[in-house]
């Protein structure tokens, strides 16, 4: 460091220009004519050429490895019996609500298994019957979270279920 030298004090947004080095201590005077005397070892040299003749070396990016696991997009079922069956007019009221049970189940045990953390369950709007089977089901289970008799309870036609 020496006089005429433009320096940056380490811990301030100050910077300033080198007038007189006595021993350890260093007086400066920044771009508005203030002067201020400091330690040598709260400075450091600006030099604007410092990087000028260092390379750029580009990188390319990796991209993020993203577990299926931790997939915010829940796993749909939905439980409307023409996408359940290939006849639906063979069945009577009871056996569909028996396979759309069954179905259910299925599925939670599926997610449990993949450890699968959010379910959105589609029920449907119709007479609630089917509705009032999932909220069943749900009750019964350990470990998860839903919105049990909520704001849409009987409008909205489904239910996510989070698994914890």
């Amino acid at each position: 460091m020496k006089i005429g030298d433009r320096v940056s004090v380490i811990d301030d947004d100050l910077k300033g220009t080198v007038l007189k080095i006595i021993a350890d201590q260093v007086k400066i005077e920044d771009e508005h004519g203030f002067t201020y005397d400091l330690p040598k070892s709260q400075l450091t040299i600006l030099d604007s050429g410092l990087y000028e003749n260092s390379p750029v070396i580009r990188k390319n990016e990796t991209s993020k490895n993203v577990s299926k696991k931790h997939n915010k997009t829940p796993l749909k079922l939905d439980l409307h019996f023409q996408l359940l069956v290939k006849n639906p007019s063979d069945y009577d009221a009871f056996e569909r609500l028996m396979i759309q049970k069954e179905k259910l189940l299925e599925t939670i045990d599926f997610c449990r298994k993949n450890h699968i953390k959010n379910l959105e369950i589609i029920h449907g709007i119709g007479d609630g019957v089917l509705q009032k089977l999932v909220y069943d089901i749900l009750e019964g289970l350990s470990n998860v979270e839903y919105d049990e008799h909520g704001f849409f309870y009987h409008e909205s036609g489904r239910v996510e279920v989070k698994f914890l």
